[in-house]
Protein backbone atom coordinates (compact mmCIF):
# COMPACT_ATOMS: atom_id res chain seq x y z
CA UNK A 1 0.00 0.00 0.00
CA UNK A 2 2.51 2.22 0.87
CA UNK A 3 4.73 1.72 -2.23
CA UNK A 4 1.48 2.26 -4.36
CA UNK A 5 1.03 5.83 -2.31
CA UNK A 6 4.79 6.77 -3.11
CA UNK A 7 4.12 5.64 -6.77
CA UNK A 8 1.43 7.98 -7.22
CA UNK A 9 3.07 10.80 -5.05
CA UNK A 10 5.84 10.50 -7.36
CA UNK A 11 3.68 10.33 -10.95
CA UNK A 12 2.03 13.48 -9.55
CA UNK A 13 5.42 15.10 -9.40
CA UNK A 14 7.00 15.03 -6.12
CA UNK A 15 10.38 14.83 -4.48
CA UNK A 16 10.94 10.50 -3.88
CA UNK A 17 12.25 11.32 -0.88
CA UNK A 18 9.86 14.09 0.42
CA UNK A 19 7.11 11.97 -0.86
CA UNK A 20 8.77 8.81 0.69
CA UNK A 21 8.93 10.91 4.02
CA UNK A 22 5.40 11.82 3.80
CA UNK A 23 3.89 8.49 3.27
CA UNK A 24 6.03 7.19 6.06
CA UNK A 25 5.17 10.54 8.69
CA UNK A 26 1.18 9.81 7.36
CA UNK A 27 0.60 6.02 7.10
CA UNK A 28 -1.39 6.88 3.98
CA UNK A 29 -1.98 9.04 0.57
CA UNK A 30 -4.82 11.31 1.78
CA UNK A 31 -2.31 12.73 4.77
CA UNK A 32 0.85 12.21 2.87
CA UNK A 33 -0.57 14.71 -0.02
CA UNK A 34 -2.01 17.39 3.56
CA UNK A 35 1.46 16.97 4.86
CA UNK A 36 2.95 17.87 1.37
CA UNK A 37 1.00 20.53 1.52
CA UNK A 38 1.81 21.66 4.78
CA UNK A 39 5.16 21.57 4.56
CA UNK A 40 6.21 22.70 0.72
CA UNK A 41 7.74 26.15 1.92
CA UNK A 42 10.22 23.49 4.03
CA UNK A 43 13.81 22.24 3.21
CA UNK A 44 13.98 18.49 3.69
CA UNK A 45 17.07 19.67 5.65
CA UNK A 46 14.40 21.79 8.55
CA UNK A 47 11.69 18.64 8.09
CA UNK A 48 14.92 16.23 9.28
CA UNK A 49 15.83 18.27 12.09
CA UNK A 50 12.66 18.40 13.76
CA UNK A 51 13.12 15.84 16.40
CA UNK A 52 9.30 15.62 17.57
CA UNK A 53 6.50 16.04 15.22
CA UNK A 54 5.01 19.26 15.32
CA UNK A 55 1.87 19.40 17.62
CA UNK A 56 -1.39 20.85 16.01
CA UNK A 57 -4.64 22.22 17.21
CA UNK A 58 -7.24 19.37 16.87
CA UNK A 59 -10.04 21.74 15.98
CA UNK A 60 -7.83 22.11 12.73
CA UNK A 61 -7.10 18.94 12.06
CA UNK A 62 -7.85 17.69 8.72
CA UNK A 63 -10.96 15.18 9.23
CA UNK A 64 -9.93 13.41 6.06
CA UNK A 65 -6.11 12.72 6.88
CA UNK A 66 -5.47 8.61 7.77
CA UNK A 67 -3.43 7.71 10.89
CA UNK A 68 -0.33 5.44 10.37
CA UNK A 69 -1.78 2.02 9.11
CA UNK A 70 -2.17 -0.81 10.84
CA UNK A 71 0.28 -2.87 12.11
CA UNK A 72 0.66 -6.35 10.92
CA UNK A 73 -1.29 -8.64 13.67
CA UNK A 74 -3.56 -5.94 14.73
CA UNK A 75 -7.15 -6.41 15.00
CA UNK A 76 -9.07 -3.34 13.81
CA UNK A 77 -11.36 -2.18 16.55
CA UNK A 78 -12.86 1.34 16.52
CA UNK A 79 -11.57 3.78 19.47
CA UNK A 80 -12.99 7.19 19.71
CA UNK A 81 -11.04 10.53 21.24
CA UNK A 82 -13.24 11.82 24.05
CA UNK A 83 -11.93 15.51 23.75
CA UNK A 84 -12.08 15.43 20.25
CA UNK A 85 -14.20 13.45 18.73
CA UNK A 86 -12.11 11.68 16.89
CA UNK A 87 -12.11 7.87 15.86
CA UNK A 88 -9.25 5.50 15.22
CA UNK A 89 -9.54 1.90 13.90
CA UNK A 90 -6.17 0.65 16.08
CA UNK A 91 -4.46 1.31 19.23
CA UNK A 92 -1.63 2.53 16.75
CA UNK A 93 -3.21 5.24 15.40
CA UNK A 94 -4.97 6.25 18.91
CA UNK A 95 -1.50 6.81 20.71
CA UNK A 96 0.12 8.56 16.77
CA UNK A 97 -2.94 11.00 17.81
CA UNK A 98 -2.12 11.30 21.10
CA UNK A 99 1.35 12.20 20.80
CA UNK A 100 0.39 14.78 18.14
CA UNK A 101 -2.09 16.70 20.43
CA UNK A 102 -1.41 15.23 23.87
CA UNK A 103 -5.34 14.17 23.97
CA UNK A 104 -5.39 11.47 26.62
CA UNK A 105 -9.33 10.77 26.94
CA UNK A 106 -9.84 7.51 24.84
CA UNK A 107 -12.92 4.91 24.62
CA UNK A 108 -13.66 2.24 22.81
CA UNK A 109 -16.38 2.03 20.53
CA UNK A 110 -18.79 -0.51 18.92
CA UNK A 111 -18.68 1.83 15.03
CA UNK A 112 -16.31 0.22 12.77
CA UNK A 113 -14.49 3.40 10.72
CA UNK A 114 -15.29 2.43 6.63
CA UNK A 115 -11.97 3.21 4.46
CA UNK A 116 -11.93 5.72 1.63
CA UNK A 117 -13.80 4.12 -1.68
CA UNK A 118 -11.41 4.21 -4.63
CA UNK A 119 -13.89 7.32 -5.53
CA UNK A 120 -13.82 9.21 -2.20
CA UNK A 121 -9.85 9.10 -2.87
CA UNK A 122 -9.96 10.57 -6.27
CA UNK A 123 -11.94 13.43 -5.38
CA UNK A 124 -9.61 14.02 -2.32
CA UNK A 125 -6.37 14.12 -4.43
CA UNK A 126 -8.66 16.03 -7.53
CA UNK A 127 -9.45 18.76 -4.11
CA UNK A 128 -5.92 18.74 -3.07
CA UNK A 129 -4.58 19.02 -6.65
CA UNK A 130 -6.66 22.04 -6.77
CA UNK A 131 -5.50 23.79 -3.94
CA UNK A 132 -2.14 23.04 -4.81
CA UNK A 133 -2.34 24.69 -8.28
CA UNK A 134 -4.23 28.06 -6.33
CA UNK A 135 -1.62 28.15 -4.07
CA UNK A 136 0.90 27.76 -6.17
CA UNK A 137 -0.93 30.83 -8.79
CA UNK A 138 -0.96 33.06 -5.73
CA UNK A 139 2.55 32.37 -4.83
CA UNK A 140 3.21 33.46 -8.25
CA UNK A 141 1.15 36.65 -8.25
CA UNK A 142 2.73 37.62 -5.16
CA UNK A 143 6.19 36.71 -6.11
CA UNK A 144 5.60 38.72 -9.82
CA UNK A 145 4.37 41.60 -7.73
CA UNK A 146 7.35 41.51 -5.28
CA UNK A 147 9.52 41.40 -8.62
CA UNK A 148 7.88 44.99 -10.02
CA UNK A 149 7.81 46.70 -6.87
CA UNK A 150 12.14 45.36 -6.75
CA UNK A 151 12.31 46.63 -10.22
CA UNK A 152 11.22 49.85 -8.96
CA UNK A 153 12.78 50.43 -6.65
CA UNK A 154 16.01 49.13 -8.49
CA UNK A 155 15.00 51.80 -11.18
CA UNK A 156 14.66 54.32 -8.70
CA UNK A 157 18.25 54.04 -7.01
CA UNK A 158 19.53 53.94 -10.37
CA UNK A 159 17.86 57.27 -11.41
CA UNK A 160 18.76 58.73 -8.27
CA UNK A 161 22.68 57.57 -8.68
CA UNK A 162 22.65 59.38 -12.29
CA UNK A 163 21.42 62.51 -10.61
CA UNK A 164 23.52 62.37 -8.26
CA UNK A 165 26.78 61.69 -10.96
CA UNK A 166 25.38 64.69 -13.33
CA UNK A 167 24.87 66.81 -9.99
CA UNK A 168 28.40 66.05 -9.28
CA UNK A 169 29.45 66.69 -13.17
CA UNK A 170 27.58 69.85 -12.68
CA UNK A 171 29.78 70.68 -9.55
CA UNK A 172 32.90 69.97 -11.05
CA UNK A 173 32.71 71.80 -14.20
CA UNK A 174 31.56 74.83 -12.51
CA UNK A 175 34.45 74.52 -9.96
CA UNK A 176 36.72 74.47 -12.78
CA UNK A 177 35.43 77.04 -14.76
CA UNK A 178 35.97 79.38 -11.56
CA UNK A 179 39.47 78.24 -11.31
CA UNK A 180 40.11 79.10 -14.45
CA UNK A 181 38.68 81.94 -14.70
CA UNK A 182 40.65 83.07 -11.47
CA UNK A 183 43.65 81.67 -12.98
CA UNK A 184 42.76 84.49 -16.13
CA UNK A 185 42.09 86.96 -13.65
CA UNK A 186 45.75 85.99 -12.07
CA UNK A 187 47.36 86.24 -15.19
CA UNK A 188 45.81 89.61 -16.18
CA UNK A 189 46.83 91.42 -12.93
CA UNK A 190 50.40 90.05 -12.48
CA UNK A 191 50.78 91.32 -16.40
CA UNK A 192 48.89 94.57 -15.30
CA UNK A 193 51.54 94.70 -12.38
CA UNK A 194 54.47 93.99 -14.55
CA UNK A 195 53.21 96.82 -16.84
CA UNK A 196 52.73 99.07 -14.38
CA UNK A 197 56.50 98.06 -12.64
CA UNK A 198 57.93 98.73 -16.51
CA UNK A 199 56.33 102.39 -16.74
CA UNK A 200 57.36 103.06 -13.29
CA UNK A 201 60.79 102.03 -13.97
CA UNK A 202 60.80 104.05 -17.60
CA UNK A 203 59.42 107.06 -15.73
CA UNK A 204 62.31 107.00 -12.87
CA UNK A 205 64.46 107.00 -15.23
CA UNK A 206 64.08 109.50 -17.66
CA UNK A 207 63.51 111.84 -14.43
CA UNK A 208 66.92 110.69 -13.55
CA UNK A 209 68.50 111.92 -17.16
CA UNK A 210 66.91 114.80 -17.03
CA UNK A 211 68.40 115.85 -13.70
CA UNK A 212 71.58 115.00 -14.89
CA UNK A 213 71.10 117.17 -17.82
CA UNK A 214 69.87 119.77 -15.84
CA UNK A 215 73.06 119.47 -13.76
CA UNK A 216 75.05 119.61 -16.69
CA UNK A 217 73.74 122.61 -18.38
CA UNK A 218 73.69 124.49 -15.26
CA UNK A 219 70.13 124.71 -14.46
CA UNK A 220 67.28 124.14 -11.98
CA UNK A 221 66.20 120.58 -12.38
CA UNK A 222 62.32 120.13 -13.32
CA UNK A 223 59.84 119.12 -10.98
CA UNK A 224 59.46 115.71 -9.87
CA UNK A 225 55.47 115.17 -10.88
CA UNK A 226 55.60 112.19 -8.53
CA UNK A 227 55.96 114.44 -5.40
CA UNK A 228 53.05 117.08 -5.49
CA UNK A 229 51.59 119.78 -3.16
CA UNK A 230 47.78 118.37 -2.74
CA UNK A 231 45.83 121.42 -2.87
CA UNK A 232 42.88 121.67 -0.45
CA UNK A 233 39.76 122.91 -1.73
CA UNK A 234 37.67 124.22 1.22
CA UNK A 235 33.91 122.95 1.45
CA UNK A 236 31.44 125.35 1.68
CA UNK A 237 28.71 124.68 3.63
CA UNK A 238 25.08 126.65 2.97
CA UNK A 239 23.67 127.28 5.48
CA UNK A 240 20.75 125.47 7.14
CA UNK A 241 17.40 127.34 6.02
CA UNK A 242 14.98 127.93 8.90
CA UNK A 243 11.68 129.07 7.31
CA UNK A 244 8.93 129.98 9.42
CA UNK A 245 6.42 130.67 7.31
CA UNK A 246 4.47 129.25 4.33
CA UNK A 247 3.32 130.96 1.04
CA UNK A 248 -0.05 129.51 0.15
CA UNK A 249 -1.97 129.27 -3.00
CA UNK A 250 -5.30 128.34 -2.42
CA UNK A 251 -7.74 127.22 -5.53
CA UNK A 252 -10.85 127.00 -4.94
CA UNK A 253 -14.13 127.05 -7.19
CA UNK A 254 -14.80 130.58 -6.43
CA UNK A 255 -11.06 131.45 -7.34
CA UNK A 256 -7.62 131.23 -6.27
CA UNK A 257 -6.85 133.16 -2.81
CA UNK A 258 -3.33 133.65 -1.67
CA UNK A 259 -2.42 133.76 2.29
CA UNK A 260 0.84 133.88 4.51
CA UNK A 261 0.48 130.83 7.59
CA UNK A 262 3.24 130.35 10.00
CA UNK A 263 4.77 126.64 9.17
CA UNK A 264 3.45 125.71 12.57
CA UNK A 265 0.03 126.38 11.23
CA UNK A 266 -2.58 123.10 10.98
CA UNK A 267 -4.96 121.80 7.86
CA UNK A 268 -7.24 122.81 10.08
CA UNK A 269 -6.66 126.31 11.04
CA UNK A 270 -6.14 126.82 7.57
CA UNK A 271 -9.47 125.34 6.60
CA UNK A 272 -11.01 127.78 9.39
CA UNK A 273 -9.32 130.54 7.61
CA UNK A 274 -11.03 129.91 4.43
CA UNK A 275 -14.50 129.25 6.41
CA UNK A 276 -14.23 133.18 7.83
CA UNK A 277 -12.75 134.24 4.43
CA UNK A 278 -15.38 133.73 2.07
CA UNK A 279 -17.80 130.93 4.01
CA UNK A 280 -16.84 127.70 2.02
CA UNK A 281 -16.40 124.37 4.25
CA UNK A 282 -13.31 122.41 3.13
CA UNK A 283 -12.99 118.98 3.34
CA UNK A 284 -9.91 118.25 1.98
CA UNK A 285 -6.72 119.99 0.50
CA UNK A 286 -4.96 118.41 -2.60
CA UNK A 287 -1.13 118.81 -3.59
CA UNK A 288 -0.04 118.09 -6.98
CA UNK A 289 3.65 117.34 -5.89
CA UNK A 290 3.19 114.36 -5.14
CA UNK A 291 -0.14 113.71 -5.73
CA UNK A 292 -1.62 113.29 -2.11
CA UNK A 293 -4.88 114.48 -0.62
CA UNK A 294 -5.72 115.01 2.70
CA UNK A 295 -8.76 114.74 4.35
CA UNK A 296 -10.51 115.86 7.87
CA UNK A 297 -8.58 112.56 9.42
CA UNK A 298 -5.43 114.42 8.35
CA UNK A 299 -6.07 118.10 9.17
CA UNK A 300 -3.83 117.51 12.52
CA UNK A 301 -0.64 117.84 10.41
CA UNK A 302 0.69 121.23 9.98
CA UNK A 303 2.18 122.95 6.77
CA UNK A 304 5.49 121.99 7.85
CA UNK A 305 4.56 118.11 8.02
CA UNK A 306 2.73 118.35 4.41
CA UNK A 307 5.80 120.29 2.81
CA UNK A 308 4.30 123.73 1.86
CA UNK A 309 6.84 125.47 3.28
CA UNK A 310 8.12 128.12 2.19
CA UNK A 311 5.48 127.97 -0.45
CA UNK A 312 2.91 125.50 -2.06
CA UNK A 313 -0.38 125.26 -3.62
CA UNK A 314 -3.33 123.66 -2.31
CA UNK A 315 -6.98 122.97 -4.31
CA UNK A 316 -9.49 123.28 -1.59
CA UNK A 317 -12.64 121.07 -1.70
Amino acid sequence: MASSDLDVLVDMGFDKERADMAVKKTGGLQGALQWLEDNQDKSLEEIKAAAAPKKVDAAIEDANEEPPALQEGEVARSLICNECGKRFRSTAQAEFHASKTEHQDFAESTEEIKPLTEEEKKQRLDELRAALATKRAKQSAIDKEEAKRNEKIRMKSTREVQDAKEELAKKEQIKEASAKRKEKLDDIAAKKRIQEKIAADKEERRIKAEKAKAEREGRAPPADPTVTAAQAVPVVKRPVANHTEARLRLQMAEGNLQKTFAAETTLFEVAEAIMKENGTEVSSFTQNFPKKTYTTEDFGMTLKEVGQVPSGVLIVK
